[in-house]
């Protein structure tokens, strides 16, 4: 999936449209249900990631309960949330390498996770 597909996909489910919350960061997205936040899509260098590129790229990060947290994570595509709490947030690289599938049920979790 996308940057574009994602806002699809939360607007069609959970009627989410994206709120721009910072001049600075104008192309990152806040996705909330009521006051709290599911996801962030944001544009990263590659660099900030771990890799050797500065090349920027597209991520989402959601919520995730600490304790499967780590297994996701070694999925291609999954990394540790990039400028959030590692432990219960991680971030999603939007180029493809997670199948759209994948990044669906993630997203269904997050907005499960932040109404418990």
């Amino acid at each position: 999936m996308n940057r574009e597909e994602v806002l699809q996909y939360v607007k069609n489910k959970y009627h989410t449209n994206p709120e721009y919350l910072w001049l600075k960061y104008p192309q990152y997205a806040v996705l909330r249900n009521n006051k709290k936040w599911y996801g962030i899509i944001m544009n990263v260098s590659k660099r900030k990631l771990g890799f050797n590129e500065d090349e920027e790229i597209d991520i989402l990060n959601v919520k995730c309960p600490p304790e499967i947290n780590g297994n996701i994570r070694m999925n291609k595509g999954i990394l540790p949330a990039y400028h959030m709490n590692k432990e219960h947030w991680l971030s999603i690289m939007l180029d493809g390498s997670v199948l759209k599938e994948e990044v669906q049920q993630l997203i269904d979790l997050s907005f499960d996770t932040i109404k418990n």
